[in-house]
């Protein structure tokens, strides 16, 4: 799978999916809500690319291994098939990134602040359901 910026991308992604939008985007796209899944088919009628910071990877590996979170597919296989997408782009942790981290003291949770920072570091428009994040 090509990241973000590699040069074999005519279009730049707007959003950002949190790791949560990502699942369901995979798994049960039903579970979408009507605003998410009217932003995510559009993307896909542009044949955009969606952003997903690569903490949302370890954080689905650690969701599943501690029982949190349950995929329709074993794990690998949810892994393949979003590799597979062909509109999925894997955005690394930057030090820009860890930097604007370090700025984000009302979110507790680690993964919610890298999902957050790289969507502000790459001005991109943040899909969640998590009322933390929106707050």
């Amino acid at each position: 799978m090509s990241e973000v910026g590699t040069g074999d991308d005519w279009l730049q992604p707007r959003l950002l999916l949190d790791t949560h939008i990502v699942v369901r985007l995979l798994s049960d796209p039903r579970k979408l809500s009507r605003e998410q899944g009217r932003l995510l088919e559009a993307a896909v009628r542009r044949v955009e690319p969606l952003a997903l910071s690569d903490i949302s990877l370890l954080e689905i590996g650690i969701l599943v291994g501690e029982g949190k979170l349950s995929l329709k597919a074993d794990l690998g296989e949810f892994f393949a098939r979003l590799q597979a997408h062909p509109l999925l782009r894997i955005l690394p942790i930057t030090c820009g990134i860890a930097e604007d981290i370090a700025v984000l003291g009302p979110l507790r949770d680690s993964m919610d602040r890298a999902i957050v920072a790289t969507a502000r570091v790459h001005a991109l428009r943040l899909v969640t359901s998590d009322q933390r994040i929106v707050e």
